[in-house]
């Protein structure tokens, strides 16, 4: 599948397997899923614009690098809000918007019900943050919004995928590259990925059975 990147780092992929784990906790699924988006979002960010900075140390002065670009994170609420932070570990000065999308448990497409997305710079790197490409629906719909909005370089990045979802969206979305950890079997009768870890947003925030 052209422009889909999984990410094979060991580090990645042992966090993977602590999200799987049925018996893992909501903070230690926090910890992990952290990990796993701060690796991913480095891969996606690996041909990031940089201008030169002048700085100063304790010996000196000294040339290093700065962006060159605005970097624009987009999490789809709720789930994606767990992948936001690591990534603004390492891009301090990224703008986050917010797209609130939920997935009609009849249909399984996306219902939105908050959009707040400016007119975005056309030299932006935006970033679309979602842990679970399952159908695909609210990962297309969010990024078609930022299209609308004047997104050109755009990037999607989950933690799970399954094939459904990713032939899903590089039809509607072509050319977008895709940032995940697996690619797991296939979607179950009501839209799960299989093996997968579950609901993501309920792993998260401790919501499940609630």
């Amino acid at each position: 599948m052209s422009n889909l990147h999984v990410c094979r780092h060991p580090i990645v992929q042992v966090a993977l397997t602590r999200l799987r784990d049925v018996g893992t906790g909501p903070e230690e699924f926090r910890r992990h899923a952290r990990r796993i988006a701060a690796g991913l979002a480095m891969e996606a960010l690996a041909d990031l614009p940089t201008r030169q900075s002048s700085v100063t140390t304790p010996m000196g002065a000294c040339l290093g690098l700065e962006p060159a670009v605005p970097v624009v994170l987009v999490p789809i609420l709720r789930a994606g809000l767990g992948l936001v932070d690591p990534i603004l570990d390492f891009v301090p000065d990224a703008t986050v918007w917010h797209v609130g999308l939920y997935r009609n448990e009849e249909t399984l497409e996306p219902v939105e019900y908050y959009n707040k997305i400016p007119r975005l710079e056309p030299e932006s790197i935006c970033i679309v943050l979602d842990p679970m490409l399952a159908t695909a629906g609210s990962a297309v719909r969010a990024s078609k919004i930022l299209k609308e909005r004047g997104a050109v370089d755009l990037r999607m990045l989950c933690l799970l995928s399954a094939p459904e979802g990713i032939r899903k969206y590089q039809e509607e979305m072509p050319g977008v590259p895709i940032y995940t950890a697996a690619v797991d079997s296939h979607l179950n009768d009501i839209g799960y990925i299989v093996p997968g870890l579950g609901d993501a947003g309920d792993r998260l925030f401790n919501t499940s059975g609630h």
